[in-house]
C-alpha cells in the first residue's frame, strides 16, 4: 500500500509529502498521523454485517480520511463532457486538472425497462466498464437510481401515489421485486479477481429513493406517506442483502430545500429508516449553492451551505456513519470564483467539525447532443477553471491520483 500511494502521488502533490513521515511507521500506523494529527477516527461498522472485506475497507479508509480529507466527485465523468462523447479515459476534470475525479457519480434510471441506456443516455455495458476501469485505478463508485413508478409505467417525476403498491401484499409489488432483479444482474457484472484469483464485486454506495423529503418524486413527501417511505426503503435493503448482494453502502439522501436550518436535525431525520439501514448521512444540496429560487443574499447563502455540511458532520458523528454532499453543484458555474469563495471554505470548515467523506457536483451535459450549457465541474477552456485548480490544490481535497488504496486494510488479507 506504502508503494501505491507513492505511485499517486503526482508533481502537483508534493504539498502533501508532509504525510511520508506516516507511512514509514509502517501500514498500521498509515492512518494514525496525517498533516494536523486530528483524533484518529473510531472504527465504524456497515449494516451489512456480510459486506465483502473491499466494501468494509472502503467504508473504513473513508472514515479515516475524512478527518483531514475530502474526496471529489462527478457524475457521468468519463461518459462525456461539455465538448466531447465517448473519448477513452477522459473527464473534463481530467483535461482541467490532470487527474480524474476520486469518485464517479452513475445514474441507472431505465435499467429496470430493460434499456440499452440511462435517461441521459449512457449505455449501461459502457457503464459497468467505466465503473471496472475505475474500480482499477483505485477510483470510488457511487449509483444513484431515478426509477420510473412500477405502477404508472412513467418516469421518476411522476408524482402519482404508488409506494403503498408496491410494498409487501401491494397489486403492484411484484414488478418492484422485478425492478430490484435488473439492478441485481447489473451488479454482478461488476466484479474484480482479488490477488488469490477469485472473483469479487466492486464496492458500490449504493443511494436510492433520494430526495424523499421533496415533492418531486413518486416516493416523495406528499406522495407517499413518511411510513411507507421508511417501509420502502427497509424493503428494498432488506431484499438485496436477501439475495446476497453484499457490495453496497446505503447513502440516506434528502434535499437541503425542504430542511430548515434551525431545525436541522428534525426536518433532515424525515423518514429516515433508521440506523440499522444507513452507512452514509448524506445530503443533496444545491439550494445554498446559487439556485435560482433561492432569494437570500449570496455571502448567506454561503454561511447556509457550510452550516448544513457542518450539520450533517454531527449527525453522522452521533450515529457512529460517515457523512457525504451527495449530489449538489452550481449549474454553469456563473460565479468566477465558486470554488474558492464557497465550496472551499465550507470544506475547510474547523477541524471539530470536519467528517465530510466525499462531496459530488452533477454532470457535464454534452452541449452538441442536448444543445444547450448544463455542467457542474469546468471544462478545458472554460475561464473559471484557474479557481477551480486552486480549490483542488488544496491539501483537503483529494483526486483519483491522489488517494491511498481504499480497497485495503492495514494487517488484513482478502
Amino acid at each position: 500500500m506504502i508503494f501505491k500511494l507513492l505511485h499517486f502521488l503526482p508533481p502537483s502533490s508534493y504539498r502533501r509529502l508532509v504525510v511520508l513521515p506516516c507511512l514509514l511507521l509502517g501500514l498500521s500506523g498509515l492512518w494514525a498521523c496525517s498533516e494536523s494529527t486530528p483524533a484518529v477516527a473510531p472504527e465504524f461498522g456497515l449494516i451489512d454485517a456480510d459486506a465483502s472485506y473491499a466494501t468494509r475497507s472502503l467504508y473504513q479508509n473513508l472514515n479515516r480520511l475524512s478527518p483531514d480529507h475530502v474526496l471529489f466527485g462527478h457524475q457521468d465523468a468519463l461518459a462525456y463532457g461539455v465538448l466531447w462523447e465517448g473519448d477513452v479515459d477522459r473527464s473534463d476534470i481530467r483535461d482541467v486538472t490532470g487527474s480524474h475525479p476520486a469518485l464517479y457519480g452513475w445514474e441507472i434510471g431505465d435499467l429496470e425497462l430493460g434499456a440499452a441506456e440511462n435517461l441521459d443516455k449512457v449505455n449501461f455495458v459502457r457503464m459497468q466498464e467505466w465503473i471496472r476501469a475505475a474500480f482499477e485505478r483505485g477510483g470510488v463508485t457511487t449509483i444513484s437510481w431515478h426509477m420510473n413508478s412500477p405502477v404508472t409505467g412513467a418516469n421518476a417525476w411522476d408524482t402519482r401515489p404508488t409506494v403503498a403498491k408496491i410494498l409487501p401484499g401491494g397489486s403492484h409489488h411484484e414488478v418492484l421485486v422485478n425492478y430490484l432483479d435488473a439492478f441485481i444482474e447489473f451488479n454482478k457484472e461488476l466484479i474484480y479477481f482479488n490477488r488469490n484469483g477469485k472473483e469479487r464485486s466492486i464496492p458500490i454506495i449504493f443511494r436510492p429513493w433520494h430526495e424523499h423529503n421533496g415533492d418531486w418524486f413518486w416516493w416523495g413527501k406528499g406522495s407517499t406517506s413518511e411510513a411507507d417511505y421508511i417501509a420502502l426503503w427497509r424493503f428494498t435493503v432488506d431484499y438485496l442483502r436477501a439475495q446476497g448482494v453484499n457490495n453496497l453502502i446505503y447513502a440516506f439522501s434528502p434535499d437541503r430545500s425542504r430542511i430548515d436550518l434551525k431545525h436541522f436535525a428534525r426536518d433532515y431525520l424525515y423518514g429516515y429508516p433508521g440506523d440499522d439501514y444507513v452507512d452514509v448521512i448524506g445530503l443533496d444540496n444545491y439550494w445554498d449553492l446559487g439556485h435560482p429560487a433561492n432569494k437570500a443574499p449570496v455571502e448567506q447563502q454561503r454561511r447556509d451551505f457550510a452550516q448544513s455540511l457542518k450539520n450533517i458532520v454531527e449527525i453522522a458523528h452521533k450515529k457512529n456513519k460517515i457523512a457525504a454532499l451527495t449530489e449538489g453543484g452550481l449549474d454553469k458555474l456563473g460565479n468566477p470564483h465558486f470554488w474558492s469563495e464557497t465550496m472551499l471554505p465550507a470544506v475547510e470548515a474547523k477541524e471539530d467539525m470536519r467528517g465530510l467523506a466525499y462531496i459530488m457536483m452533477w454532470r457535464n451535459a454534452n452541449r452538441e447532443r442536448e444543445g444547450r450549457d448544463h455542467f457542474y465541474v469546468p471544462y478545458k477552456g472554460f475561464e473559471g477553471a484557474a479557481d477551480f485548480i486552486k480549490f483542488v490544490r488544496s491539501p483537503l481535497v483529494l483526486l483519483e491520483q491522489e488517494l491511498p488504496n481504499m480497497y485495503l486494510r492495514p494487517r488484513n488479507v482478502d
